[in-house]
């Protein structure tokens, strides 16, 4: 009992050293690319303030703008001065507070713009995952089984047709054939105009449900199925091929053999020998999807007017709202950091060989 209470405890304290490194990586990455979209925001031909004004603006105006955005001051150090009072340093003070600026335009917190947009991001994304994985699994796993199958070559040209399609172009053939030449869904928009339905989660099926409307959840689960099929078909192509690619080589295992020449059924040998170990190259290729999907967003949620994340940075980049672009592109860096970290440490449950150092 003691060795085991030993034991337990220095796996806790290798657990624990292999977070702390993890998240100062984390960190660190972060910090870079905080340091990269500050610097590609100033190195603009022009620099930001003529880009907000246009290529007609008067020098004065320009220099007038310049000076209001605190961008005559220098980027990383004042010397003789105040050290705070130098471009990036500030810049980090304010995004460790929290603060990612306000929009030029608007006037606008950006982290209020972020804090209501987000939801039906996450919506959308969430949707669009499952909608890979629940058809890109089965189709890999059935492709693996019956390979050189016909199968399994329909499977693999599917995947190659999903990779190679553009979001965009896919984007408007399925609004365009299945929401106005058909008229079977929705072809933009999140919810019908005739819903009057007050947010609790942002999340407009849950909060159909929450708030007693089923016609509303309904009228939102219509409104995202086909922008959820444009964003997770590249996903879902990406998944099919790992999952086949995994499969077939779990599959020449010898303990996979040693469990079939045992007499064990096809199926809890497929399910509980196979998959399993084959299911690591599956969780990090989905792990990584999380960054495609949020990037995809911009195009499907411009294409079906869809008010996330992807559409507001999107209206910031038209225009040319640079601390909109700066506060967006580092929380959706945040957010792809703490999915890789949580894929990372979900490994030892999934194989517990698998020992973190």
């Amino acid at each position: 009992m003691e060795w085991h209470r030993g034991h337990h405890k220095e796996g806790e304290h290798v657990l624990l050293s292999y977070l702390l490194r993890r998240l100062g990586r984390t960190l660190l990455v972060m910090l870079g690319i905080s340091l990269l979209v500050f610097m590609f925001v100033r190195v603009i031909p022009g620099g930001p303030a003529t880009a907000i004004l246009g290529e007609r603006a008067t020098p004065e105006s320009v220099a007038a703008l310049t000076r209001q955005l605190g961008l005559d001051k220098p980027w990383f150090f004042n010397p003789g001065g105040d050290p705070m009072d130098a471009q990036y340093p500030k810049y980090m003070g304010d995004l460790l507070r929290g603060d990612l600026g306000k929009s030029f335009t608007s006037q606008i917190p950006v982290i209020d713009d972020i804090r209501a947009r987000f939801p039906a991001t996450v919506e959308l994304s969430v949707a669009a995952l499952l909608f890979a994985l629940l058809i890109g699994i089965p189709a890999g796993i059935l492709a693996a089984v019956r390979r050189n199958s016909l199968w399994d070559h329909l499977a693999t040209t599917i995947s190659l047709v999903g990779v190679s399609m553009p979001i965009f172009w896919l984007g408007l053939l399925l609004s365009y054939f299945f929401g106005v030449k058909l008229g079977w869904l929705p072809p933009s928009g999140r919810l019908g105009t005739e819903f009057d339905l007050q947010p609790l989660t942002g999340l407009n099926v849950i909060d159909g449900l929450l708030r007693g409307q089923p016609a509303a959840a309904w009228d939102a689960l219509r409104h995202l199925v086909l922008p959820a099929i444009a964003l997770g078909s590249i996903p879902l192509a990406i998944v099919a091929r790992i999952t086949r690619s995994s499969l077939l080589d779990v599959l020449g295992q010898d303990y996979v053999r040693t469990a079939r020449a045992k007499g064990l059924p096809a199926g809890p040998v497929l399910l509980k020998h196979a998959l399993r170990n084959a299911m690591l190259p599956i969780v990090t290729v989905v792990g990584l999807q999380v960054g495609a999907l949020l990037g995809g967003a911009v195009l499907t949620e411009t294409i079906f007017s869809w008010s996330g994340l992807g559409s507001w940075l999107y209206g910031a980049i038209s225009g040319r709202d640079f601390f909109l672009i700066q506060g967006g592109v580092i929380f959706i860096a945040l957010i792809v950091s703490v999915v890789n970290l949580l894929v990372d440490l979900s490994y030892a449950a999934l194989d517990p060989r698998i020992q973190y150092r």
